[in-house]
């Protein structure tokens, strides 16, 4: 297996700019890893096994079934990404991935990725104005950041201890979060360069208040609450996991042999109420859906191979009699996992635990995720399935169209 076995020609023009309006309104293809479950259009049938159907989003409904679980990724974007200047006058540019409560217990120093990074070396401070990038040169300035030292294998990956500046507009002295939205922004992807409409269309409408990642779970942006009540109507429930979404949605893998990528840490959550939705559903003979790899990850980073086994065996479908699979060996389970961290790798070869079907978007060539999607089906099936995506003219990546993998 070759990092290159998950590249792919994607036409520039393919790449979305701007999500759908509204956000259900995009396409949706559905890849049937065998026989079709349930089906009311055309399928075109696959080289490599299973088939297709060409849908939009909001057809969704006719692919789930009462009784079927959907697990979302519920947390919200911040204003990650912070433009500022050094003292010299050159620009600098600071994506904020996570709090280190480990170092600073009053969390001002956060892990960070930073551009020009040869140029920010410990010691190093930046200052940035209200209003972020297009601020004028004499806005106040509202956050300074120093540069405390490298992040250990992470290219651009420094810790930066940042200090509020100034007061808000009641006199009061501005706390480190008002500083943080006064002077950033929600951050972008790095294909999408001509986006210039409401932020918030970078967020699911399902987001908790809590601000904690630095990019969106993408494949949530298409539900509207409008969809998700008549999916509830129809006798599918949901059910609310959190994964502070991280570094790695940044970074394609670079290394010839994909096994030798390694991967961040992302901080998760999977509270009690999830267990037992996927208990109830699973003994119902019914599906965990994931919405998102985020979700997925969540889910498969929440199974514990050695906790007793639950009754039935807790096991994906497509992925019974798996030698590490709780069916085969008597034991392993899902169980609660809070404030938990995971650097959870799924690659072909790799046996899902947990989720039954999977809702995401069209992914990057080379990316960990191109090989999550791949270890759910099979590559060349993905490899299939992309390749008539891009004969149809589907919208790729994070503002573009949808996949449902059953």
């Amino acid at each position: 297996m070759r990092t290159d076995d998950f590249d792919y020609e994607l036409p520039d023009e393919l790449i979305a700019q701007a999500p759908a309006e509204p956000r259900d309104s995009c396409r949706l293809l559905v890849l049937h890893r065998g026989e079709p479950l349930a089906t009311t259009g055309e399928s075109v049938p696959l080289a490599h096994g299973g088939s297709v159907e060409h849908r939009h989003f909001f057809d969704i409904i006719d692919f789930i079934e009462p009784g079927d679980l959907l697990v979302i990724n519920q947390t919200r974007v911040m204003p990650a990404r912070l433009i500022g200047r050094k003292p010299t006058g050159g620009m600098a540019e600071t994506l904020l991935l996570r709090r280190r409560e480990d170092v600073d217990p009053l969390g001002h120093v956060w892990e960070c990725l930073v551009n020009p990074g040869k140029r920010l070396k410990p010691g190093a401070v930046i200052e940035y104005r209200a209003g972020g990038p297009h601020a004028p040169a004499d806005a106040p300035v509202v956050l300074t950041g120093e540069v405390l030292d490298f992040v250990p294998e992470s290219r651009g990956g420094r810790l930066v201890r940042f200090a509020p500046e100034g007061a808000d507009a009641s006199g009061e002295p501005r706390t480190l979060d008002a500083a943080i939205h006064a002077a950033g922004h929600v951050p972008l992807p790095p294909y999408i360069t001509q986006y210039e409409g409401d932020p918030e269309k970078y967020q699911t409408v399902y987001a908790m208040k809590e601000e904690h990642s630095a990019a969106a779970p993408t494949a949530g942006l298409h539900f509207t609450p409008e969809l998700m009540r008549r999916i509830e109507e129809k006798g599918a429930r949901f059910a609310a996991v959190e994964l502070e979404v991280g570094i790695d949605t940044f970074r394609l893998v670079e290394e010839d042999d994909p096994t030798q990528h390694v991967m961040h840490t992302e901080r998760y959550h999977v509270p009690a109420e999830v267990i037992d939705a996927v208990h109830e559903t699973k003994r119902a003979g019914k599906r965990v859906i994931a919405v998102g790899t985020t979700a997925v990850r969540s889910l498969e980073s929440a199974f514990d191979p050695e906790a007793p086994a639950a009754d039935p065996a807790l096991v994906a479908r497509r992925f019974e009699g798996r030698a590490d699979g709780a069916d085969t060996r008597g034991r392993g389970d899902v169980v609660v996992r809070a404030d938990a961290t995971t650097n959870l790798y799924l690659m072909p070869g790799s046996t899902y635990h947990v989720v039954d079907a999977l809702i995401t978007n069209f992914h990057v060539p080379r990316s960990t995720l191109m090989m999550l999607v791949s270890a759910f089906a099979t590559r060349d099936q993905i490899m299939d399935a992309y390749a008539e995506a891009v004969r149809e003219r589907y919208r790729f990546f994070s503002f573009g169209d949808a996949m449902l993998i059953e």
